[in-house]
């Protein structure tokens, strides 16, 4: 049997979706798109063109819940219109899964987690950006032990992109649109929660975003770890990837990930010297590769849970830290202070 699922929202995010859907057999074997949703209808029936999609399309989910009774949507609308479309859809009897961020606020977030355990039904966020190649990397090789105690996280993103539409008009646009991922990154390595932070977010000169391109932020760690992040989504002239530049510290050394293919690790090996003398480890692949495809990982995660009636990896119960993150950091620029990170689930 495959699951049923309805996308809504049909502009350019869901492309990828359906490329990875279409292209990963396991998720082609599972998964049959029975109809496509946009308040645009036009594009709507542009992406079932573009993908041979012989199936229904409409401008109203509720309506197209009630003719085609799926199991899944997939949503991927406007931050905007979130809340009302996952209450829809968890309301019909679907599990959801997501585009970040997962709410507009931490009382809409806890609203949806606590509709989704009411209905017993699944609701994940598609954080692909932790299904890659460098970040499961990275976590297999301090699960494994080599850095000993982590002691900080570092990272640094700087990419210049010209998206035009939603993205120039947003409030807190890096925070909010791209930091989370990030933020869930950092999360994901670090293996424990964010308990406060300090921000600061500014707009630079030049900007072609109307608010917050840049920000700067300190957060602190359960287990004394503290992770950095500079970012800047209007700095052009030496674009870092576009999973960040990584610095990672621990008690017996440190690994570096330049974001594309380059790692760099060494541990100390003596204990004589103003510097003490270093033996360079190699970053072992991850442990499982099939977790390092980003859409369709994820996806895949998230249909492969459902099959086993288990918890996917981005769930909302796990996926609200990271939101808090990063409304915690909006809260700390717009207060100058330090804010502690509390969930509220």
């Amino acid at each position: 049997m495959r699951y049923r699922a309805i996308l809504a929202g049909c502009g350019a995010m869901s492309k990828g979706w359906l490329r990875a859907i279409a292209d990963t057999p396991y998720l082609s074997e599972n998964v049959e798109i029975v109809g496509l949703v946009d308040l645009n209808l036009a594009a709507a029936q542009e992406r079932a063109e573009e993908f041979s999609l012989a199936v229904p399309v409409g401008s109203d989910l509720a309506a197209m819940l009630d003719q085609l009774n799926p199991d899944i949507v997939f949503d991927v609308v406007i931050p905007q219109a979130r809340q009302s479309l996952v209450v829809t859809a968890l309301n019909h009897g679907c599990h959801v899964l997501s585009e970040k961020p997962m709410a507009q606020s931490l009382s809409d977030a806890q609203g949806l987690l606590a509709l989704s355990t009411d209905t017993r039904l699944v609701h994940a966020i598609i954080q692909n950006r932790r299904f890659n190649m460098g970040i499961r990397r990275l976590k297999r090789f301090i699960d494994d032990g080599h850095l000993g105690e982590i002691t900080a996280i570092h990272a640094d993103f700087f990419v210049g992109a010209h998206f035009g539409g939603f993205r120039e008009a947003m409030d807190n646009v890096l925070l909010l649109d791209m930091a989370i991922h990030t933020f869930d990154a950092a999360r994901f390595l670090a293996g424990s929660k964010p308990t406060a932070v300090y921000c600061h977010e500014t707009n630079p000169k030049g900007s072609w975003y109307r608010h917050g391109a840049a920000a700067n932020a300190i957060f602190e760690f359960e287990n004394d770890l503290t992770f950095t992040y500079r970012g800047s989504w209007s700095a052009e002239g030496a674009n870092t990837s576009w999973e960040s530049g990584w610095r990672i510290i621990g008690t017996k050394g440190t690994v570096l990930w330049d974001g594309y293919e380059k790692f760099e690790a060494n541990i100390v090996s003596g204990t004589d010297g103003f510097f003490r003398p270093l033996k360079p480890v190699e970053v072992p692949a991850p442990a499982f590769v099939e977790q390092t495809n980003g859409h369709a990982s994820v996806l895949s995660d998230f249909v492969g849970a459902l099959r086993a009636d288990t918890r996917p990896e981005t769930d909302n119960h796990d996926n609200i830290n990271s939101l808090a993150m990063v409304l915690s950091a909006i809260e700390s620029a717009r207060t100058q202070s330090r804010v502690r990170i509390d969930p509220g689930a």
